[in-house]
């Protein structure tokens, strides 16, 4: 048997569904369960790959190449498992499989409408997802807020497959916001109120509802709450701000969620194996050593642009007992002369980040140029390592004029180009190098220190790539590729240590892969180097 836990939200966006789903997966999987998490997003897009970062956030990459919200990166982190690109389904996905059944005759002699074409279509998906992986829970978080008009289908399939499952077989956990207003300090539930109202509107009573809110939920707010929402009072959890996202499953272990999920499923709890987790939030909070990182980029007005790499750094920091303190440093602001590069001297180690387009390039290889000859322990992301790479041509190769082709296309030193096979590529959206594939890495280099094997997988997500015809003149100056995709792509890159303490490049993410209790090895290395390790 199946069972659906079905997470909606409302009054605002960002409430901290992606947290809950997440939680709730670890509850359940500390209990024995088989758990999986999958994502609706109502936009029209196919997936996030071609949306700007200022508007969506982080696109999290699966292992099979999926280009996702970032909440799947929760999920991952939270569950410690790996997803796929079926765990995120869109409205784009959706409307584009029913147009292409409709054009191929599938729905011959039928007027295609939304019921129950495309809510069929929608409930398809998350019944064949929960068969194919096998699972014991599927937990299905809708994005958005409930009376949003671009969800009212997904609403309205759920609802249709709480009929067609049975009320045994499944579970409505309701998110919203309950302010506090700062002239009276009372702690307001009407919009909880009429949040609950409109998802009752829409036919789907809520089995929980889970308060956000600054401060742990009030006796007579939970009250309130319940009564309008038709719940017993325990039914109604406080999701309170907290020192950390990783102990939200704790408390909601405390207030009894996993019990009442349980209950309406006819299942026993068999108790939970919460151990590590809570050793690993005790290690989080208790961790005291500063490092002081850098963080220099391009979408540093929205932190969750790079969502993946700062809780990759809590992960290693936890690890080693120290606590990343982040100073955001915008690219654009370094090319236009109203950041000076003073801030290296402020801290102990930065991260250059990824990004696409030519903003901010000038800045980012200023920073890295500074940052390597003030021997500042350096990782370079993605972009970053390539900006690496170009700077080193440039600066200390003496191969004037070079750069990336993404930017410069008629560059005299092509030291980044197109990746091969991708000139023939007329569409944009899936169509990089994307996921996880295996990197050979070199011996007697700080990349083999770091992961101590001859092969690692890590996750991609690029249109260009080192060109080889320059590693040579590249190693003869001092910065080695030391991992190689099967196919002679450079994947690493450093600088001798002999040279600099820490200055490593990595073209794949390897934040998409760090978990609380495993964090990355790239990470432990570089806040190693930070600490002066």
């Amino acid at each position: 048997m199946q069972g659906y836990i079905f997470v909606t939200g409302g009054v605002l966006s960002s409430v901290g569904k992606g947290i809950v789903t997440s939680s709730i997966g670890l509850l359940l999987k500390s209990r024995g369960f088989h758990v999986e998490a999958v994502k609706i997003d109502p936009y029209i897009n196919v997936d996030a790959g071609t949306m700007n970062p200022f508007a969506h956030g982080e696109v999290f990459v699966t292992e099979d190449g999926g280009e996702t919200d970032l909440d799947l990166g929760h999920y991952e982190r939270f569950m410690n498992i790996n997803l796929s690109k079926k765990h995120n389904i869109t409205t784009g996905q959706v409307y584009l499989s029913v147009i292409e059944k409709e054009r191929r005759g599938d729905y011959l002699g039928q007027t295609v409408q939304v019921i129950p074409h495309v809510t069929n279509e929608i409930k398809d998906r998350i019944r064949e997802l929960a068969r194919e992986r096998g699972v014991d829970f599927l937990i299905v978080e809708i994005g958005g807020t409930v009376g949003d008009i671009e969800g009212l289908p997904f609403l309205e399939a759920v609802r249709q497959m709480k009929l067609e499952e049975g009320p045994s077989r499944t579970f409505f956990a309701h998110v919203a916001l309950a302010p506090i207003l700062s002239t009276t300090g009372e702690q307001k539930t009407k919009p909880v109120q009429h949040s609950v109202q409109e998802l009752r509107r829409i036919g789907i009573q809520p089995d929980t509802v889970i308060v956000r809110t600054q401060r742990p939920l009030e006796p007579e707010a939970r009250r309130k709450i319940a009564l309008y929402a038709t719940l017993p009072e325990d039914h109604v959890l406080s999701n309170h701000d907290l020192d950390t996202v990783y102990r939200v499953p704790l408390v909601l272990e405390e207030q009894g969620l996993p019990r009442l999920i349980l209950s309406k499923f006819g299942l026993e709890d068999p108790g939970a194996d919460l151990d590590d987790w809570r050793d690993f939030v005790e290690r989080l909070t208790r961790a005291s050593k500063p490092v002081k990182i850098a963080m220099v980029g391009k979408y540093t007005k929205l932190k969750d642009s790079y969502i993946s790499i700062v809780e990759a750094l809590k992960h290693a920091g936890a690890s080693l007992g120290l606590k990343p303190l982040l100073r955001w440093v915008e690219a654009t602001d370094i090319e236009a002369g109203k950041e000076d590069l003073s801030f290296i001297e402020e801290v102990d180690a930065a991260i250059v980040l990824p990004g696409f387009g030519a903003r901010g390039v000038e800045g980012k290889i200023a920073a890295l140029k500074a940052l390597r000859e003030s021997k500042t322990p350096t990782l370079g992301i993605c972009f970053g390592m390539q900006l690496a790479v170009v700077e080193f041509a440039r600066n200390v190769v003496g191969l004037e004029g070079a750069h990336s082709q993404e930017i410069d296309p008629n560059t005299p030193h092509p030291v980044i180009h197109l990746l091969p096979g991708q000139e023939r590529i007329d569409r944009l959206g899936g169509t990089m190098r994307l996921g996880a594939s295996p990197i050979h890495v070199v011996k007697g280099t700080i990349a083999y220190e770091l992961y101590r094997r001859d092969t690692v997988y890590e996750r991609h997500r690029h249109r260009y790539e080192v060109n080889n015809k320059y590693v040579g003149l590249l190693e003869e100056h001092g910065m080695r590729v030391s991992g190689w995709s099967p196919d002679g792509l450079p994947e690493f890159v450093e600088l001798d240590r002999r040279i600099h303490p820490f200055y490593f490049g990595t073209q794949p993410h390897p934040e998409y892969k760090s978990r609380p209790l495993s964090p990355a090895p790239v990470f432990l290395g570089f806040l190693r180097a930070a600490a002066g390790g």
